[in-house]
């Protein structure tokens, strides 16, 4: 009895020690748009009010800025039901989600709060308010406490593992227009990993390829070792804004418990668009195509906080969808000097029905050197060279004005383009292990056979 007593007053402490914060109030003055301004609430940029929205219930609302003595407030959710002269109470508190093992096989939304129906087979079997909980816009680790990368992580992708490796802890991003084949390879990569946990972040995506995601992409097994953070395309832009925090805060959690984790972010573009909204709608001044100046300062804070450390990794697979195909769009080109790789996907490689669409000449590990032998290595630059060699000459081929024994590299480029497109060529539901990719690399070559 004495036992279950005391279980009962730990399980009430958060909220006991809630109450006893001073509160203060004051009350909705305007609505516009995506912002709620209120008047007479003392709160810093990223603390936490709750709005009373009478019948509609209370609604959280998150501190995004300040216009005069007015406090800017984004609720997380819908404006539904918000109006004027309604009462706002400063929380005294960030914005926290829970963390715990049995996230694990669930799916959540952008705030946290679970969204399937968990072992129970309910709609949105809730969480135990007793779990954990951090805080999403933690600090990166810092510069001199990260371990070293020296492990690979495997993807299951042949063009990646064997000609841009991955490490245990590296920062990777995916470069592709719409339609070239992201989150086919996206889904292939989940399947085929050697890493502990999943942590995805669908940010924007439609509603139907989320429930296509959880159903035919992860199996029963990749769904037990996932947790999955969804804000789809209708929701509000806060939400949008924080799922990537809310997936990053997860991975860290799996990663102080001795875990390798994959976090998988689709797409950092969609998350730049919810930033866009929500800075414009503060008043902040549109810079390059409109993304207002604090992207341009969130993003480094969110993608340095993946990494290595002595207890663990997280290694960050971003997707950047490319406006109009333009690999030097201002998302894209912020994200390719802070990312320690990339892989682009190419349309012309996809028109000619080859997947996964890597565009291996364009793609580059940054880490490969670190993770890899000295024949690995050798055996990708040969494919590089072979690969270089046919695109420089493929045009005179063709047309039928190249002669054999013009020029040696061509022709050997040429002897080898059956193997090479065989090794790149992939289809959806194959993996293929590291041991296995090395392998097939060596038999591109003619040294050895592709056990």
């Amino acid at each position: 009895m004495e036992g279950d007593l005391l279980l009962d007053v730990e399980a009430c402490r958060p909220h006991i020690l809630a109450a006893s914060q001073p509160s203060y109030r004051g009350r909705i003055d305007i609505v516009s748009g995506v912002i709620v301004e209120a008047v007479g609430v003392p709160a810093a940029v990223g603390e936490l009010c709750r709005i009373d929205r009478g019948s509609a219930g209370p609604i959280e609302a998150e501190v995004v800025g300040f216009r005069g003595t007015s406090t800017l407030l984004m609720p997380h959710g819908d404006l539904e039901g918000i109006a004027p002269k309604q009462e706002v109470t400063s929380l005294g508190r960030p914005f926290t989600v829970p963390v715990d093992e049995m996230l694990l096989g669930r799916v959540v939304d952008g705030f946290g709060a679970p969204i399937d129906g968990g072992d129970r087979g309910d709609e949105a079997a809730p969480l135990p308010a007793s779990l954990e909980r951090r805080r999403v816009r933690g600090a990166a680790p810092a510069a001199l406490s990260r371990a070293p990368i020296r492990a690979p992580l495997q993807t299951g992708v042949r063009s990646i593992d064997g000609l841009s490796t991955l490490g245990r802890g590296q920062r990777m991003g995916i470069f592709s227009g719409s339609g070239v084949g992201k989150s086919t390879l996206l889904g292939q990569i989940a399947q085929g990993t050697d890493a502990d946990v999943l942590v995805v972040a669908l940010v924007g995506e439609r509603g139907r390829e989320v429930r296509a995601f959880r159903d035919d992409v992860l199996g029963e097994a990749d769904r037990a070792r996932s947790v999955t953070v969804v804000a789809t395309s209708d929701r509000p832009p806060i939400e949008r804004y924080l799922a990537p925090f809310t997936a990053i805060t997860l991975a860290e959690y799996f990663r102080d418990r001795g875990n390798d984790v994959l976090l998988v972010m689709d797409s950092v573009t969609r998350f730049a668009a919810a930033a866009r909204e929500i800075g414009l709608a503060a008043g902040e001044p549109p810079t390059v195509r409109g993304y207002p100046p604090s992207f341009f300062a969130t993003v480094p804070k969110l993608v340095e906080r993946m990494g290595a450390s002595n207890t663990g990794s997280i290694t960050g697979l971003i997707t950047v969808l490319l406006d109009a195909d333009d690999p030097n769009d201002p998302v894209a080109d912020t994200l390719r000097g802070l990312l320690d790789g990339h892989v682009y996907l190419s349309r012309e490689i996809a028109q000619r029905g080859q997947f996964p669409a890597v565009d291996v000449l364009g793609s580059l590990s940054r880490l490969m050197k670190e993770v890899t032998t000295d024949e690995h290595r050798r055996l990708a630059q040969s494919v590089r060279e072979a690969l270089a060699q046919w695109r420089e000459g493929r045009d005179l081929v063709e047309i039928g004005a190249y002669k054999a024994g013009t020029n040696p590299g061509l022709d050997r480029a040429m002897a080898l383009l059956p193997n090479l497109e065989a090794f790149l060529r992939q289809d959806a539901g194959e993996v293929s292990t590291f041991q296995q990719t090395l392998a097939l690399l060596r038999a591109v070559f003619g040294e050895g056979s592709a056990a």
